[in-house]
């Protein structure tokens, strides 16, 4: 079984930035894609990033583009999403969730099977 923690949110001022993680444990190697996913208040879940393990291409969403960037450091089996230049329109909880079916190459638009509990994200001075 696979298990996913997200850390490192918080409130941050507009224009700054933040660095969320997401700690993968239990079965890392039945993981294909880690994706991150945003929820704000009273709006829909929605993609942000994802990366494909295999070969860490990406996908990523309009509004993340040149602002946001997914990474991953395979000792820690964590995958990261640095925050750049952030908005109050960003202000959400951030959830990651893997893909333990195989896919060739990740997709925000795809569906999920596995995910964190979220992080909280506040953007406002």
């Amino acid at each position: 079984q696979v298990q996913l923690v997200e850390s490192g949110g918080g409130l941050v001022q507009p224009g700054g930035s933040l660095r969320l993680s997401c700690t993968v444990s239990g079965f890392t190697s039945d993981v294909y894609a880690i994706g991150w996913f945003r929820q704000a208040p009273g709006k829909e879940r929605e993609g942000v990033s994802c990366i494909t393990l295999s070969d860490d291409t990406s996908d990523n969403a309009d509004f993340a583009e040149g602002r946001f960037t997914i990474s991953r450091d395979n000792a820690k089996n964590t995958v990261y999403l640095q925050m750049n230049s952030l908005k109050p329109d960003d202000t959400a909880v951030y959830y990651c969730a893997a893909s333990v079916l195989p896919i060739a190459v990740c997709s925000i638009e795809i569906e999920y099977d596995v995910w964190g509990r979220g992080a909280r994200v506040t953007v406002s001075s």
